[in-house]
This record gives structure tokens, C-alpha cells and sequence, in this order.
């Protein structure tokens, strides 16, 4: 779990945390938060360096498109879904956790 201040993002360009161990981009689309798997399905690169457009990010290398509400790849050369996790907003404070698998 990670905690960040709302007020810290600026809508349109994603940062990167870590959250139990793992590389997270996390990205405002107005009032809306959205955290992601860091690294791109297909090239491994950093998605966090990349830009943000709507409900969706571009991977700067090759141009894959992801849905940041979803993590589902909508552009080729990514197939892969990205890792999606949960946030939580008390106030001006944002938590970012892995969601908990569905039994």
C-alpha cells in the first residue's frame, strides 16, 4: 500500500510509485485517479514516461495504447492486459493497493 496527496497529480501525466514491491503508474484524468502495472505487456518500458490521452496511456516506445480504467491493451503491438490496481480517496489523500482476487 501507498499513500499519495491528490493535489501532487497533474492530470495528463502519470507518475510512477512503488506499491508492495512493484512499479506503478499512476495517472489523474480530472477528478478521477487511475493506477496501473508500471511496465508495458510488450516492450517493458516504462509507462509512466508516457502520455496520457482520455482514459488512456501510450506506451512511448512503440505506441500501445492501454485503457487505465481497465488496464486492457487497446492498440497493437501490446495483446497483454496491464495489472490494475485499487484506489482510494479519503479527502486529499489517495491509497493505491493491489486488489484483492475475487473468490
Amino acid at each position: 500500500m501507498t499513500q499519495i496527496n491528490f493535489d501532487s497529480l497533474t492530470t495528463g501525466k502519470p507518475i510512477q510509485v512503488d506499491v508492495d514491491g512493484k512499479q506503478v503508474c499512476v495517472a489523474r484524468v480530472g477528478d478521477e485517479v487511475f493506477a496501473v502495472s508500471n511496465i508495458c505487456t510488450h516492450s517493458h518500458a516504462e509507462l509512466s514516461d508516457g502520455e496520457v490521452k482520455g482514459f488512456v496511456i501510450e506506451c512511448w516506445l512503440h505506441g500501445a495504447d492501454f485503457d487505465l480504467r481497465t488496464g486492457a491493451a487497446v492498440t497493437l503491438p501490446a495483446t497483454e492486459a496491464l495489472e490494475t490496481f485499487q484506489v482510494d480517496r479519503s479527502g486529499n489523500v489517495l491509497t493505491i493497493s493491489p486488489k484483492t482476487k475475487e473468490m
